[in-house]
């Protein structure tokens, strides 16, 4: 177990150099990693080999991918860009997948490998394109909306594959028994029953206590890729289908980004682990076939989408971001070839090509995904062959909100009916699922999370939004909130809560435009009362009518006042 302990620690330690040289040549860590995995192999550092902990290691990190790409994979998101989406990427998946078929054939590979390969060429990267595409800031935009719509598509059909694949023995023949199929489908109506009327409670509950919020999202991910193995399908269909069972979940915003740090470590093991099982020896025999698969897959998969969204109606701008974005192989790719290596369908040489394509077509792709604004302009008249005369698209709205407040609580009740009267795009964010639940049934717009978590900040856009407001009365939190605003926006006004004084002129010296004192306010508007309405009694009666409305209405809320302390 020591010598594991330190093969590991090297192991984290050779990742962490080359990620940062990685992140100086703008590459995707994915690179990084597998890169780790060919430099710390018998062929180079001879740090770690293939041993049976890091490949259980590896398989808790595709468990937890294929996991986070279920809780984000809600249908209705497709339904933000229609018919295009399904169309379009219907149309990439048959052409790409014919024709890499064709092409791996006529390169002298087998049937069996060359539908591996084709499924391999076909998919794109979900982690990578959504994580450029939100670093742009672009994945509102429209193309970025066609660009994940296609996504979700691509990984509706991985399910259907992985599943088909565990029933084909090493002959490639096709191997299901009547009891596989009662089992498949008992499981998928149990799994739909239980997300209809079961998950719901369960999650309501747990989501009250943070901890055990991620406690439960990481058994339900193990409990069902356990199960599903169990009755002879694949463990990553148990996770993935786990994802997705709570993808309409109101906290599936939060589980994601408890769950990410755990993804983001294991699943370095997994990419490592594809580096290590690259042959460096069969380097001059895949390298021509790797160079034209990555070929192919840059400008096959550009051609097939920038031609179907032209005839469309849709801009040859569109059609180029999509097209750019798409132009490379999935992580899925592994996955599916790594299955078909250890089902016994392909050999390990086949796995060494298809992650060299990967490392080809992701280089590659990114720096175009980087620069495709400077790009375009050099090459946008030689795409006007692929746009029509009239252009039917209209730029879809982005997704961000004008206000975002943070606690719907006393304060907040009363913040919450002046946002309502400005007519403006706004958000309630609360730590309450009671709460949540309440607003959306007056169909506010509110979302379960916890302001504490970066990641969930991040999720919100929040440096987006004109004005924040937040009436936790946690500092370190509001303090949180502002920094992560002002990092990218000195103009957005915040506004924070604040029970100590000293606090209070901390939040001014950080850049708070404003401070709420709980406390202090009650005196303050009393005196303008008074200033204002001075001795005449009509006015005060009309102020105390609207002051007992505003009461019972805050009682049925279920608001208290808290406690007065004594001193």
């Amino acid at each position: 177990m020591l010598d594991i302990f330190i093969q590991l620690s090297l192991l984290i330690l050779v990742a962490l150099v080359i990620s940062f040289l990685a992140r100086i040549f703008r590459q995707p860590i994915i690179i990084a990693y597998i890169l780790t995995g060919i430099l710390v192999s018998n062929f180079f550092l001879k740090i770690i080999s293939e041993n049976e902990t890091v490949l259980t290691l590896s398989q808790f990190g595709v468990a937890f991918l294929l996991f986070m790409v279920g809780l984000h994979l809600n249908p209705k998101v497709i339904k933000e860009v229609g018919f295009i989406s399904l169309v379009v990427g219907i149309i990439q998946i048959i052409f790409t997948a014919l024709i890499s078929f064709f092409l791996a054939s006529f390169l002298g590979f087998s049937f069996i490998a060359s539908v591996y390969i084709a499924l391999a060429l076909t998919f794109s990267s979900t982690i990578i394109i959504t994580k450029i595409l939100s670093d742009k800031q672009d994945i509102d935009s429209l193309y970025g909306k066609i660009s994940v719509g296609i996504l979700i598509l691509q990984d509706i059909v991985v399910i259907f594959i992985l599943m088909l694949l565990s029933y084909f023995s090493a002959d490639f023949t096709l191997n299901i028994s009547s009891f596989s199929v009662f089992y498949a489908v008992l499981a998928f109506v149990g799994l739909i029953f239980a997300s209809i009327y079961i998950l719901p409670s369960i999650t309501k509950f747990v989501a009250r206590n943070q901890e055990l919020l991620f406690l439960f999202a990481i058994g339900w991910c193990f409990f069902l890729a356990s199960l599903f193995f169990k009755l002879g399908f694949s463990m990553e269909i148990g996770a993935l289908l786990a994802g997705m069972s709570l993808s309409v979940s109101p906290y599936h915003i939060e589980m994601a980004s408890k769950v990410r740090p755990l993804r983001d470590f294991f699943i370095i093991i997994f990419f490592i682990l594809l580096g290590l099982q690259i042959n460096i020896t069969e380097i001059q025999n895949i390298i021509k076939p790797a160079l034209i698969f990555s070929g192919f897959v840059i400008l096959f998969k550009f051609l097939v989408l920038i031609i179907p969204l032209g005839f469309a109606g849709y801009s040859k701008r569109t059609g180029f971001f999509t097209g750019v974005s798409l132009g490379q192989i999935s992580e899925f790719s592994f996955i599916l070839v790594a299955l078909g290596v250890s089902l016994g369908h392909i050999s390990s040489q086949i796995l060494s090509l298809i992650t060299l394509t990967g490392i080809i077509t992701i280089a590659f792709s990114t720096y175009m995904m980087i620069y495709s604004n400077k790009i375009f302009p050099l090459i946008s008249k030689s795409l006007s062959i692929f746009e029509k005369k009239k252009i039917k698209e209209r730029e879809l709205k982005r997704k961000k909100y004008d206000f975002i407040l943070f606690g719907y609580n006393r304060i907040g009740f009363s913040i919450l009916k002046s946002l309502s009267k400005l007519k403006r795009n706004y958000l309630v964010v609360d730590f309450n699922p009671e709460t949540v639940k309440k607003l959306a049934s007056k169909k506010i717009n509110c979302v379960y999370g916890d302001a504490e978590d970066t990641e969930f900040l991040q999720d919100l856009r929040i440096e987006k939004a004109k004005l924040v407001i937040s009436t936790i009365p946690d500092p370190e939190i509001n303090l949180l909130i502002l920094n992560k605003i002002r990092q990218s926006n000195e103009k957005s006004i915040v506004i924070l809560t604040a029970h100590q004084i000293s606090h209070a002129l901390k939040f001014y010296n950080q850049g708070t435009d404003y401070v709420i004192l709980p406390h202090f306010l009650g005196g303050q508007y009393t005196s303008k009362l008074i200033e204002k309405f001075r001795t005449r009694k009509k006015l005060y009666e009309k102020e105390k009518n609207k002051q007992i409305e505003n009461l019972k209405e805050r009682l049925e809320e279920g608001h208290e006042h808290p406690r007065i302390e004594k001193h």
